[in-house]
């Protein structure tokens, strides 16, 4: 019987079943007592049972020994359940075992791989109360656990106690110092280690090169790489595809060139983790012919090389070509990962293709691939960026039945879309009830007030801010500079500009100084906002000038308005918007023949300008509006509404405001220019499309005219509504004939 219950529990057909069957049997006839029967029972089980139910099987039996445990905890720590294997442990102890040099070790794997430093030190403590200190396998675990943990200075402790530190020892002492950027201190220990008369080998070499690449030390690990070469080893494919990505990061193409040639020289170029890593190097380094090189000369294409060449062609903005890869290889029937599917969305959203993100996320769920924390975040401004709140509700509430709405980068996604889609009160509350917050969380929630115009809810945020760990950096006074400017709050604008360096460390840079010069000129001090750009350290870039223009126009300041035009044209020689205006400056004075000057000017380079372009959620659909273009299915209703809509505007006393058409055409032309403005479409499209009283939301690709704003203020004391405008500048929330920005934007 003993002999068919063991070939039973030790087959490698064995199932469940089989397990349940000697189970019933060791019951029947009280086989407990066999120590080595019991352990093959415990290890089947171990195979197909979670830990809880393990951990009742192990609590029946009368007398466990440190055999039945080890079975279970080394069947655990292969199947990579290393939270179970603590479990294991901690039930060892209630049951009175005092686990053996063998199984110690276990125990402290599982601490490393989870990064647990309290049981670790726990482990730690046994280990040395119970005589095992000396023990050199022990002693080495409890180094790499404490190095997984981050605690280097433990590690270097405990290694600088053990008698005999071999190259494996060294090795991930090197490695830990590498991986924290102390790049000195990894070349000392380096050094020490040929001193004792350890060499180093290829785990020496790839464990420092790998470190200094995480670190961000690029140029150290593509220097060790050659050091590595010159001193006659041989690297491998771990090392090329760890010096690859520093080599992407520097946009050296030349060292690139030089480690592809080394890697077919070698050999390494159908090593797969090569692959990935050099379409990855060639994408950063903007090599996109080359990339496709690589990838067109793969014979069986990997799942991990179509990563990265997806990721590849949209860092570069080959959105189409990307799409146009990832359809083909889907139509292959080529398993699909949540890399490949989080990429190609994120390849849309980042280029504008906010519809397609949508619809591919759609997809992705048909297709049975789970999204996850990298995802959501990836997909969430898709919403923000055209207003499509139900999508983004859809998509928080997934985000809550999934579990991942406590991830931070979640979480502040969604603060920043739903700030986008008009719901300040929303974004609000999501941080709000978020468990915990980095400095991402806070400059979303900022920059949300900040483009809703509210300076006050701004600047509280950036005081509570400063009450927890957190220090600002660049990002949070570019939120707190907008919401001045957003406001002509110029004494306090000054106040944190000049702060940054003084209280807070914090060097100003561009971005802050454009928030300055929108400042200062939208209230019409456009002579200061010069001399801070005459003052900058360095060059402005267009954002600055850009800023001074779109204020000159604003104010119909013709000098500065051309100095800051000459200086765009150089900057930014394509832009059509520099031109228009300069253009509308000059049309303002009635200087048409300078106006057709510019005009003739875009002409010659080729250049048209943007046409005003408006989109509105409806339902589940959102509806995109050109400015005079009449291709939407309901124009004939949208264009009767209108003319209704413009008769009751002007019976309450509103007149068109004709000088926002800066064209040298009649009067009744002007109108008919106004009322074909894209956001105007916009709005009536929503009127009868959607229920009385009900809000509208609607999205403009440039800044909102004088005469749309006076005309939405209207409509929406007419018919009742709540309507939220966005435009490239800030946020309009029109009600009972006012807007929030107070007229000042």
């Amino acid at each position: 019987m003993f002999q068919s219950i063991s070939q039973c529990l030790n087959s490698s057909t064995s199932t469940l079943f089989h397990a349940r069957q000697a189970h019933a049997h060791f019951l029947k006839f009280d086989l407990f007592s066999n120590t080595q029967l019991t352990t093959s029972l415990l290890t089947l089980y171990s195979h197909y049972l979670p830990f809880p139910q393990l951990s009742i099987i192990l609590s029946s039996l009368p007398q466990p020994t440190i055999f039945s445990f080890s079975s279970i905890v080394h069947a655990l720590a292969r199947s990579h359940h290393f939270h179970h294997v603590l479990g294991a442990f901690s039930h060892m102890g209630s049951r009175g075992l005092v686990p053996d040099s063998y199984l110690l070790p276990s125990a402290i794997k599982a601490c490393a791989i989870l990064k647990a430093l309290k049981p670790g030190r726990q482990v730690h403590g046994f280990a040395a109360v119970s005589g095992f200190g000396s023990d050199s396998i022990l002693v080495s675990s409890l180094v790499h656990m404490y190095l997984k943990c981050n605690r280097i200075e433990d590690a270097q402790k405990l290694f600088d106690s053990m008698s005999e530190r071999d190259v494996i020892g060294w090795s991930a002492m090197i490695a830990g110092y590498s991986r924290l950027g102390l790049v000195d201190r990894a070349k000392e220990l380096f050094s020490e280690m040929r001193k004792e008369g350890v060499e180093p080998n290829l785990v020496s070499w790839n464990g420092m090169i790998a470190g200094f690449g995480n670190a961000g030390s690029y140029v150290e690990a593509g220097m060790l790489f050659r050091e590595m070469i010159s001193e006659g080893f041989l690297p491998d494919g771990s090392t090329v595809s760890c010096v690859l990505p520093g080599v992407g990061n520097l946009e050296d193409v030349l060292m690139g060139e030089q480690v592809h040639g080394y890697a077919i020289k070698r050999g390494l170029e159908s090593d797969n983790f090569v692959l990935s890593a050099l379409l990855d190097m060639y994408g950063r380094c903007g090599c996109t012919s080359e990339m496709s090189r690589v990838f067109d000369e793969i014979d069986q294409t990997e799942i991990g090389s179509l990563n990265a060449f997806l990721t590849g062609l949209s860092r570069n903005g080959l959105v189409d070509t990307a799409l146009e890869v990832f359809k083909k290889f889907k139509a292959r029937e080529m398993e699909l990962n949540v890399v490949t599917w989080t990429s190609i969305i994120a390849s849309c959203v980042q280029n504008g293709k906010d519809m397609e993100a949508l619809e591919l996320f759609r997809d992705m769920q048909a297709d049975g691939v789970e999204p996850n924390a990298v995802t959501i975040p990836s997909l969430i401004p898709a919403c923000g960026n055209i207003s499509a709140l139900t999508h983004g509700k859809e998509i928080h509430c997934f985000s809550l039945r999934k579990g991942i709405f406590d991830d931070v980068y979640v979480g502040s996604a969604l603060i920043d879309m739903y700030a986008k889609c008009g719901r300040i009160q929303l974004s609000r509350h999501c941080f709000d009830v978020m468990p915990s917050r980095n400095l991402v969380s806070w400059h979303a929630v900022m920059s949300g007030y900040a483009m809703h115009g509210k300076a006050k809810e701004t600047i509280e945020m950036f005081h509570m801010m400063l009450q927890t760990d957190l220090k600002p950096d660049p990002v949070t006074f570019t939120c707190v500079l907008s919401a001045c400017s957003q406001n002509g709050l110029t004494e306090e604008g000054w106040n944190y500009f000049n702060s940054m360096s003084k209280e807070y460390d914090v060097k100003p840079q561009m971005e802050h100084y454009a928030c300055m010069v929108t400042l200062l000129s939208r209230v019409g001090k456009l002579e200061e906002a010069y001399s801070i750009i005459k003052e900058m350290s360095f060059e402005p870039d267009a954002c600055v000038w850009g800023a001074l223009l779109s204020s000159c126009r604003v104010h119909h300041n013709l000098s500065l308005g051309e100095i800051a035009a000459e200086k765009l044209f150089v900057l930014e020689p394509n832009n059509p918007g520099n031109y228009i205006l300069l253009s509308n400056i000059y049309a303002s004075k009635g200087m048409w023949d300078e106006e057709n000057r510019i005009r003739d000017m875009m002409k010659s380079k080729g250049l048209r300008k943007n046409p005003g372009c408006s989109w509105i959620e409806i339902g589940r659909r959102v509806h995109t509006l050109l400015s005079g273009d009449k291709s939407h299915p309901q124009m004939k209703e949208i264009l009767e509404k209108s003319d209704k809509l413009s008769i009751e505007i002007k019976k309450s006393g509103y007149l068109p405001m004709t000088k926002s058409v800066l064209q040298d055409v009649e009067e009744q032309d002007k109108e008919q220019i106004l009322c074909a403005h894209s956001e105007k479409l916009a709005v009536v499209l929503g009127l009868i499309n959607t229920s009385p009283g009900q809000p509208l939301q609607v999205i403009k690709n440039l800044r909102i005219c004088d005469d749309c704003h006076g005309v939405i203020k209207v409509i929406s004391k007419l018919e009742d509504r709540e309507i939220f405008v966005r435009d490239t500048n800030r946020f309009h929330h029109f009600k009972d004939g006012a807007c929030s920005c107070g007229d000042f934007w």
